[in-house]
């Protein structure tokens, strides 16, 4: 299954912003569904798929229409129309775009059993390289999300060679940099030229959406301004979930970035005991909120004035709890904290200093 009001500080300023945050990238994030058990149309049968050229050149954010022929047929006694779609999978070259789509390919001769459909591939700059055909597929629908279960019938065509140059790069900078839990928040969003670092001078058609909107249909649209700057306000609840831009083309992204927020290490942690006697094991129990499973918790000691040292370890279960195990060493005050290390897309966090009294 495949799927396919701002105020600008100037280009130079948002440039050197987007970096801060995320490194600008050109690789798709939106170019592949869930992995579904699925298979080839048992109805679909193709002879032969024919390309109207086999080199392109293409610049910037232009595309150039390839005309594509399929020879085949499918077995159905309805009426109603079949569009057939050609896949190309990229074998060589640096481009970002790692396939390509001619979709919507109509029936232009013979019947629908034994006919030719034709059609146009929208050729990106960012497919710079060679790409093969690999499979032919039925229907109107081909990122998955009308719940099929069929996949391109696999079929070894031709190929395409494409030269792109001034290829789309996107950078994006989030505000603030890390989003308080239960907290709305913006992405800003830069398109600008990979080769000169300066924008198109255009205003572009953007996706800046999160979750399923992400790999499957089409997501929310915005228009950049003429410096390829667009700004969007996420709901808190797009925090816990993917984050993306997409460049769509006539049926495939031919650009994309995809994030994560960065998040605050908000730690808490109470011992089960405030004292114990010397070298007793008192379990220490705490929470990690938004619940980085996996990630690690130290439980540190005073040690003079100024020197904490870690004494135990654990890390956090998908619930977000983990228990630590402190051990008063001496009779008296020891001071104890929990400290959760810098994980992922969360920040370093410490709880507040707890005192458990050896006897």
């Amino acid at each position: 299954m495949r799927t396919g009001g701002l105020r600008s500080k100037g280009w130079a300023g948002l440039a050197a912003a987007v970096s801060l945050v995320f490194a600008a990238v050109t690789a798709p994030a939106a170019s592949a569904v869930p992995e579904k058990v699925s298979s080839p149309d048992p109805n679909l049968t193709v002879t032969s798929v024919t390309l109207g050229r086999t080199a392109v050149a293409v610049s910037g954010l232009n595309t150039v229409a390839v005309p594509v022929t399929v020879v085949g047929g499918y077995d159905t006694d309805e009426s109603y129309p079949i569009y057939l779609n050609v896949f190309l999978d990229r074998t060589g070259g640096t481009g970002p775009a790692r396939y390509m789509v001619a979709a919507l390919l109509t029936l232009s001769s013979g019947t629908i059993q034994n006919g030719v459909w034709k059609g146009s591939l929208y050729v990106p700059s960012t497919a710079n390289g060679t790409f093969k055909v690999s499979g032919v597929m039925q229907g109107q629908t081909i990122d998955g999300s009308d719940g099929s279960m069929t996949s391109p019938t696999p079929f070894a065509g031709p190929s395409i060679t494409v030269t792109g140059v001034h290829l789309p790069k996107i950078g994006v900078s989030i505000l603030p940099k890390v989003v308080p839990f239960g907290s709305a928040y913006k992405a800003r969003v830069a398109i600008f030229d990979s080769a000169t670092g300066k924008p198109y001078g255009s205003r572009i058609n953007v996706q800046i959406t999160w979750d399923n909107l992400c790999v499957e249909h089409d997501g929310d649209r915005y228009l950049t301004n003429t410096s390829g700057i667009v700004e969007r306000t996420y709901p808190a609840a797009a925090g816990d979930a993917l984050n993306c831009v997409r460049l769509r083309g006539r049926a495939f992204d031919t650009a994309g970035l995809g994030w994560s927020v960065s998040r605050p290490g908000i730690v808490g942690a109470t011992p089960s005991k405030t004292s114990a006697p010397v070298g007793t094991i008192v379990p220490v129990n705490g929470t990690v909120a938004g619940a980085p499973s996996n990630c690690a918790v130290i439980l540190q000691r005073l040690s003079g004035a100024t020197v904490w040292r870690g004494v135990s370890q654990d890390v956090v279960r998908q619930s977000g709890r983990f228990t630590v195990l402190a051990q008063p060493p001496y009779v008296g005050n020891v001071i104890y904290r929990v400290y959760f290390p810098t994980c992922s897309r969360y920040q370093a966090g410490l709880t507040k200093p707890f005192t458990i009294r050896g006897y």
